[in-house]
């Protein structure tokens, strides 16, 4: 039965293609490439003939259909983007779907990642973390999603351009505070590399006056965890009358929730005594 592949390619060092990956695209039917000038040079590095047709976000709709049509046929095809894994942030997260919705086999090819390869660089925490991809060219839309994960604990990941680079630090510092740490990961695997580790307000200043090059992955420290509300006084004090209602001394039922809640012990006592 004939399939789709979801092939990974370079995300900049055409060393990290992997040999399954060039298995796979020698071995298709046809590629349906985010940018067929760009995949061409990828195939002829690698010595690869292969037919391609174009799939991008402004043709995806009806060359979707186009591409689902040849593989019921019985072609089989390998969906790329210009670099690392269709589907993450990228059109070809709509063909996987419609290609579900038709029964047709997906399979993947793992290939490079800038947003997992940026986390793993950064030496931020990597337990959880949010992938959030690029944020809006719109001002008003950039700054109100940054407002929904301001008080994300996880780690944040976002993709940037460098044109927009500084409009959206100046946004990330004044939503989440400009002592959040970042790592600003810039030309992952290409020959300019750079990961710089520092705090939204420092990366602010570093570009004011250095101009942003290349491609940008942005992974932001998760907010801190909050503080749960402490008690108030008078639900210190009912919590030690509860106390020694269950058979506690009024006297210990006081030093604990003191030591707790950051209460005087004689106060809590005197108000619990004239409570009970």
């Amino acid at each position: 039965m004939s399939v789709l592949y979801i092939v990974g390619t370079p995300i900049g060092n055409l060393g990290d293609m992997s040999p399954r990956g060039l298995e796979v695209l020698e071995s298709v039917d046809f590629i349906a490439a985010e940018d067929t000038r760009v995949t061409l040079k990828l195939l002829n590095h690698f010595g690869i003939k292969k037919p391609m047709v174009s799939y991008y976000q402004h043709n995806l709709r009806e060359r979707g259909e186009e591409i689902l049509r040849r593989i019921q046929a019985g072609e089989s095809c390998a969906v790329v983007t210009d670099a690392g894994m269709p589907c993450i942030s990228d059109p070809g997260e709509d063909l996987a779907a419609l290609c579900h919705g038709a029964g047709i086999p997906v399979r993947v090819v793992p290939g490079p990642t800038a947003a997992l390869s940026a986390l793993a660089a950064s030496g931020l925490p990597t337990g959880r973390f949010a992938f959030e991809g690029f944020l809006s060219v719109k001002a008003g839309s950039r700054r109100e999603r940054l407002l929904e994960v301001k008080d994300d604990p996880r780690t944040l990941i976002f993709y940037e351009a460098p044109h927009k680079l500084r409009d959206t630090l100046r946004d990330m510092a004044e939503v989440f505070g400009g002592e959040r740490r970042l790592a600003l990961c810039r030309e992952l695997t290409k020959l300019h590399e750079e990961i710089t580790r520092t705090t939204l307000c420092e990366a602010m200043e570093l570009y004011r006056d250095k101009e942003p090059k290349g491609e940008f992955v942005l992974v932001i420290e998760g907010a801190p965890p909050k503080k749960e509300p402490g008690l108030t006084f008078p639900e210190a004090v009912e919590l030690v009358v509860q106390m020694s209602a269950c058979g506690v001394s009024l006297s210990e039922a006081a030093k604990s929730v003191a030591a707790d809640s950051g209460y005087k012990k004689g106060e809590l006592y005197r108000a619990a005594l004239e409570k009970r």
